[in-house]
């Protein structure tokens, strides 16, 4: 984070340290990609202004926020991370409130604060400054924009200015490799036949799935052991 974006502390907000593009799996091709290609290039001149990201729980919407924030800090740009349904109860004036100072800002889960007349309100005075000073604004929320119940007319129309996409979820094997991506960052060297055991016993989403790897990297570090199957099998009480 850039230290020109002192709101991340103020907030009590932070953002997860694995958290990056590089740790989003996503292939050449693919939507996923397209999706990683516009929040990289969102800073850019020609980048868009406003990105639109929709997905089931378990896509990545969080984890692609918190990425675009970590890669403008690196950018030397500064950034800002609003988790909507921890900051429900904020007055919402106040924290959207002179956020156009910084370069980007992300509001993850806007289901979480629509319908309510103050957060709606406060949200179309924050997108149309933003706008006006030519800031960058990325946001996430389970429904796309048209099916997100809001109740601002102005403020439904704002939600559409920009790019729209729809994250989808990994599929089984998209899983097993984004799941040996993660283990070989933390250099942990996961077989096919291992990650395929732990996709069929533990928890399907993608989240818990990373869960349950940076658990067993604990253990296998703390014993000093590779991750084999009767390793995980012990450590899981599979």
């Amino acid at each position: 984070m850039s230290s020109s974006s002192p709101r991340q502390l103020s907030l009590g907000v932070q953002l997860k340290d694995d958290a990056t593009f590089e740790n989003f799996y996503a292939v050449d091709g693919q939507l996923n990609r397209q999706v990683v290609m516009a929040l990289q290039q969102q800073l850019q001149p020609f980048g868009e202004q406003f990105i639109y990201l929709s997905g089931i729980q378990g896509a990545g919407l969080s984890h692609l926020l918190q990425a675009a924030c970590h890669f403008a800090g690196e950018q030397g740009r500064s950034a800002q991370y609003l988790p909507l349904e921890e900051l429900v109860s904020a007055d919402p004036a106040a924290l959207l409130d002179g956020l156009e100072i910084l370069d980007l800002v992300c509001l993850d889960g806007l289901h979480w604060v629509v319908g309510r007349p103050d957060w709606e309100r406060a949200l179309f005075v924050f997108f149309n400054t933003m706008r006006d000073t030519g800031r960058r604004v990325v946001m996430a929320a389970a429904q796309g924009p048209r099916e997100l119940k809001v109740s601002l007319p102005d403020l439904q129309s704002r939600l559409n200015w920009g790019l729209v996409f729809q994250v989808q979820p990994l599929d089984d094997e998209s899983k097993r490799k984004a799941l040996q991506m993660r283990a070989k960052a933390r250099g942990i060297e996961l077989t096919d036949e291992v990650a395929q055991y732990i996709l069929h016993r533990a928890p399907r989403s993608s989240h818990d799935l990373f869960k349950t790897l940076h658990r067993l990297d604990d253990a296998s570090l703390a014993e000093q052991r590779r991750l084999t199957i009767p390793f995980v099998k012990q450590t899981l009480g599979f």
